[in-house]
């Protein structure tokens, strides 16, 4: 059987050297800034003739919060949002095959410079936003989120396929005290300490894991319920700060719950934090019941048929730290 190559695109697939073409490169570059649980950056990419698969990096599993590697696909689905986005900005369309080799793949899609197009307001928008977007953990303003920016987030999750809520008074407090329950129920369990201490330990250069800055301070008591990452360094000081309760609460949902699920909720939930960014919000992920099969249930009530993926606060807070990255040339599969 004769299969035909797809002739290489200039400066999108791979050099005489076998690595990306420069427009390419912009594109991965893109991709690694995408948020990822414990800052583990848990993907590599392989440049081809037609473009890039993506691969799940088994090797930097979190396998104590995230058992089934559920966490570790939403993560892999942001860095195909922005690799999709760079894409866009750069006159191309990007097309997207998920999951080609079907669960439980290590190649979980393989995103193609499709034809030239126009470069629209919002894929500019988007792609000047991924290296402004930080996971900022610190004190938010007093200062409530307009509707229409909410709408604008809330769009940004069904244009990918995925359902964010935002909360009312009632159903933001409920939220809020099942993510408070969860974190002390982590507190107590050596086996996360121990995975929290490996995923915070500071070393000079290191490329990975959330570094001391970006912690943000302690939170007062029964305030907001950040996940504490000094809890591992006790030793470190920090500063007790009261957190505000203006911000919103929001619950990325899927209709099912599967892989490819996770990698369409992984480019919902990114999608909303560019379109957030664009806004000028900052934006904080609560992941901590998510990684509890028996909390897990309670985020979206009883009867709800949805599946929630991830919880995003959102408000307008100070500039914050950013995280580091793994060089591209640590991420590439040649």
């Amino acid at each position: 059987m004769i299969t035909q190559t797809r002739p290489a695109v200039p400066g999108w697939t791979v050099t005489q050297d076998g690595g990306p073409g420069p427009l390419m490169r912009q594109c991965l570059e893109a991709a690694i800034a995408a948020p990822s649980i414990f800052n583990s950056q848990p993907w590599r990419f392989r440049v081809g003739a037609a473009g890039v698969d993506v691969l799940v990096d088994r090797a930097r599993a979190v396998k104590i919060i995230d058992e089934y590697g559920r966490e570790r696909l939403i993560s892999v689905g942001a860095a195909v949002f922005n690799l999709r986005v760079a894409m866009l900005s750069l006159g191309r369309t990007p097309v997207l095959r998920p999951l080609p080799d079907g669960p439980p793949a290590v190649r979980v899609a393989h995103v193609t410079p499709g034809r030239p197009v126009p470069v629209s307001d919002t894929a500019a928008a988007l792609a000047r936003a991924i290296p402004r977007r930080h996971s900022n953990r610190r004190p938010f303003a007093e200062v409530p989120v307009e509707p229409w920016v909410l709408d604008e987030v809330v769009e940004a999750a069904r244009a990918e396929g995925a359902e964010l809520t935002i909360c009312d008074a009632v159903t933001r407090e409920d939220v809020l005290d099942v993510v408070r329950f969860a974190e002390q129920r982590w507190r107590g369990d050596p086996r996360y300490l121990a995975e929290l201490a490996w995923w915070t330990r500071w070393e000079y250069g290191r490329a990975d894991g959330v570094p001391p800055e970006a912690h943000g301070p302690y939170a007062q008591a029964e305030g907001m319920p950040v996940r504490d990452f000094g809890l591992a360094t006790p030793g470190r000081r920090r500063a007790v700060e009261p957190f505000e309760r203006a911000s919103s609460i929001a619950v990325l949902t899927t209709d099912a719950d599967d892989p490819a699920a996770w990698l369409r909720a992984g480019q919902a939930l990114q999608r909303v934090l560019l379109t957030a960014t664009v806004r000028g919000l900052a934006t904080t992920p609560f992941t901590q019941p998510l990684e509890i099969p028996a909390l897990r249930r309670f985020v979206c009530g009883p009867g709800d048929p949805r599946f929630p993926q991830a919880i995003v606060r959102l408000g307008y807070g100070p500039p914050c730290a950013p995280s580091p990255r793994r060089p591209l040339h640590e991420v590439l599969v040649r």
